[in-house]
């Protein structure tokens, strides 16, 4: 028999997982921890901002053939009374996402602002060119 140790086994059992001894430098262990899950959660949210930028384009598409819809029968570029409707549908799926509605109703008025300005600008292009196929 050999009573030599076998180099491929460890002589000691490694640490378990867990916290570090009492008095271990944990700082850059926990910095490293930190900055890994500060880079997940900011990927996370650079994949939702894109995602949410690239919905906002879907958006705008849509609005736009109803700008060139409204501009082509002379309706107005604004529809209050759809707007409100929205907002209160926006207002409650808010709060049922658990998202505060103030700041949905500011959202969903600053993009209504942007869309009533492209109506307008697409009614005076229609208006300008007399009606003709621009922007179809």
């Amino acid at each position: 028999m050999n009573d030599q140790p076998d180099p491929s086994v460890p002589s000691t059992p490694p640490d378990p997982p867990g916290p570090p001894a009492a008095g271990a430098d944990t700082s850059a262990l926990d910095d490293a921890a930190v900055r890994a899950e500060l880079s997940r959660l900011r990927d996370s949210i650079d994949n939702i901002d894109a995602a949410v930028v690239h919905m906002l384009a879907e958006r705008f598409k849509c609005t736009q053939r109803v700008g060139r819809l409204k501009a082509d029968h002379k309706l107005p570029p604004a529809d209050p009374a759809r707007e409100a409707r929205q907002i209160a549908r926006l207002r409650e799926l808010a709060g049922s996402a658990k998202l505060d509605p103030g700041f949905a109703e500011k959202l969903l008025n600053f993009i209504i602002a942007e869309v009533i300005r492209h109506h307008e600008q697409i009614a005076d292009d229609v208006e300008t060119s007399g009606g003709a196929a621009a922007g179809r």
